[in-house]
């Protein structure tokens, strides 16, 4: 992967400057707004040129052509706070592609991958929207603007006919069931009414059917077992996959159309158990199921009518133990999940607008964006920890985690005692105990109101709330051990090691149940290579050779 991107730097900086590539020294720093208006630059010139994306590199004097390096967001954890970030400021919440450090004559570089701006839709920045003018960035012309906001929306992949496929290719049973919810969704129409119409009229009415043809839609929903073969070399497949506490596959199985039908199976196949007591003795109300069956249905809904087909890709549904997996091929319209939560309205567009329109008619999805806020509510409710969406726009697949147990149970009791709490507050707190980073004042308002404590981005829930809710071993598993009790650990250590002397990496892999549980390894070999230091210093221990010993005056 690396060399491959080392050999797109060396063929980009062949070539000057363009509308589409720009280079920049930024050896320490870059202002992040004039960052930003350079995504919104690239992106749209992307756009207008036909390309999937423009580039922007950090540590090169393209004036010198020389490479200068580039100390710019050193680090994994910076790299994706600023791709959050910048999500903040844009055009339905995009960010950089891939943002990639390769190292080129001993110097790093930083390589920004910018997407194209979506079909018809103008990049802004912070509500402006920017050019490139030959090399330079200035705001974009209004003739470009309308040139983007005239491009036509991409087709509609499960709008299209398909030519060979006639009545007799979709199954009774599937139709029938098509009948029913579309009456209960369209109460006002009378159910006799509905009952009139020809299988032909009803379809033409789901616009499932234009002109006596079929679309890939109708296969897809309502299509005869096998049927999906003239759906090729589209995959239209749901796996089922059981896994046990290692991973271990036990049970599969592959579904396929019609999904109106099949769905109903695939929820089927879940052990979704009955819950009468929480671990730690904390009691339900009533008895309730692990999984809530509107999250659960939602999730595999939006799977079908948000996929991907033409990437060829089944769509994955993994049962683990205490949580469920859902994954499907393609990028997440909304952009961010920060976005689909906020969204007070109906989504602008559909990747299958003819298939989610006909899965409306049939009670199986709504268009107003309700569904995603409603599965955190549910989970909220239910006192459970939060779904978590794993988006990769570059690999173009969604992920979420549906979770059916109190494993993260850090605040079940808190959520119990607190009918203040909003669902925003819940989110961030859950993405607090799993280690996520949340925006500045977020948490510094939970900071104010008691809820976290520690230092950014590094929170805790906080003591007292830990405490309240039961949690004082996990928390203190979080926060790790205080540094005097660690250093009296390593000196424990090394004592016992004698005159063979003791490796860091070997004082960090003793120590590993005892460090802050939600620092990265990396963090944990920083803590420990301080803590060293200060001993030495304090002349407890002396090295030698990379090997640690008791300094005389400790014997």
């Amino acid at each position: 992967m690396t060399i491959r991107y080392i050999n797109i730097f060396t063929n980009l900086i062949q070539h000057k400057e363009s509308e589409v590539v720009e280079f920049k020294k930024a050896e320490n720093n870059f202002d992040f707004d004039d960052l930003g208006k350079y995504f919104s630059a690239l992106s749209n010139e992307a756009n207008l040129r036909k390309l999937d994306f423009a580039w922007l590199i950090f540590g090169y004097d393209e004036k010198r052509h020389e490479i200068v390096g580039t100390s710019y967001k050193n680090g994994e954890g910076a790299l994706n706070n600023l791709k959050h970030d910048f999500s903040q400021h844009t055009t339905d919440g995009q960010t950089f592609r891939e943002i990639i450090p390769i190292e080129v004559d001993g110097k790093r570089i930083l390589m920004f991958k910018i997407p194209a701006s979506p079909r018809n839709i103008v990049m802004k920045w912070k509500g402006i929207a920017y050019g490139r003018d030959g090399e330079s960035l200035k705001p974009l012309n209004q003739s470009k603007q309308d040139e983007i906001r005239r491009q036509t929306p991409a087709p509609d992949w499960s709008a299209e006919i398909v030519s060979d496929a006639t009545i007799d290719d979709l199954d009774e049973v599937a139709i029938a069931k098509a009948r029913k919810m579309f009456k209960k969704v369209h109460g006002r129409i009378p159910a006799e009414e509905v009952n009139r119409w020809s299988t032909e009229d009803f379809l033409s009415k789901c616009e499932l059917m234009v002109n006596g043809k079929l679309t890939r839609a109708a296969i897809i929903l309502l299509g005869k077992m096998f049927s999906d073969s003239k759906l090729r070399p589209a995959v239209a497949e749901v796996t089922w996959t059981l896994r046990d506490e290692n991973q271990d596959v036990v049970d599969y199985e592959h579904f396929s159309v019609p999904f109106i039908l099949t769905v109903d199976e695939i929820l089927a196949k879940i052990h979704n158990l009955t819950l009468r007591e929480m671990p730690g003795g904390t009691l339900f109300p009533d008895t309730m199921k692990q999984y809530d069956d509107y999250t659960i249905r939602e999730a595999l809904h939006n799977c079908i009518a948000h996929q991907d087909y033409t990437l060829r890709q089944r769509i994955n549904f993994v049962e683990n133990p205490g949580f469920l997996y859902y994954a499907n091929g393609g990028s997440f319209i909304p952009g961010t999940l920060e976005n689909a939560l906020a969204t007070n309205g109906p989504q602008r567009f559909f990747r299958n607008a003819c298939l989610c329109k006909a899965m409306v008619h049939f009670n199986m999805i709504d268009t107003v964006s309700r569904g995603i806020k409603k599965m955190f509510t549910e989970q909220m409710e239910r006192r459970f920890p939060m779904p978590d969406y794993e988006i990769d726009n570059e690999k173009k697949e969604v992920a979420v985690r549906i979770y059916g147990n109190a494993i993260n149970e850090r605040y079940t009791k808190l959520l119990k005692d607190n009918d203040n709490l909003t669902l925003h507050d819940c989110i961030s707190l859950d993405a607090i105990q799993k280690g996520h980073r949340i925006d500045d004042e977020i948490a510094q308002d939970l900071f104010k109101r008691g809820l976290i404590e520690g230092e950014a981005p590094n929170y805790t829930i906080s003591l007292g709330v830990a405490k309240a809710s039961k949690q004082l071993p996990q928390y203190t598993k979080v926060r790790g051990l205080e540094r005097d009790k660690i250093k009296h650990m390593i000196l424990q250590y090394i004592q016992n090691a004698g005159a063979d002397g003791a490796k860091r990496d070997a004082i960090l892999e003793y120590l590993q149940g005892t460090l802050p549980g939600r620092n990265t390894r990396e963090q944990n070999s920083d803590l420990i290579r301080n803590i060293l230091r200060e001993m030495g210093q304090e002349n407890i221990i002396v090295s030698k050779n990379r090997l640690w010993y008791l300094s005389k005056s400790t014997d």
